[in-house]
């Protein structure tokens, strides 16, 4: 699919509840947006179906393309 790309997907989530993930990530050295990636490649390589595990690969693929392209995304640093 040439117009395919990453998009941001909106969750409705409690605002304490989403500030505690972070703190929980940041513990972890990590980020809300890798541990939900992660998440949701566990669950299609377990649940998917054949269709969705080509799409997986595809998706994977086009992040490990985008990433190469931009030298990989630098991990954030908060402004103190």
């Amino acid at each position: 699919m040439a117009d395919s790309h990453t998009f941001t997907a909106r969750v409705r989530v409690p605002k304490t509840m989403w500030e505690a993930y972070e703190h929980v990530t940041e513990r972890l050295g990590t980020d809300r947006s890798a541990r939900l990636l992660d998440h949701i490649i566990r669950d299609i390589e377990e649940h998917g179906d054949a269709q969705d595990r080509a799409d997986l690969t595809a998706g994977l693929e086009e992040l490990a393309e985008r990433r190469a392209r931009k030298g990989g995304r630098p991990p954030k640093t908060k402004d103190i």
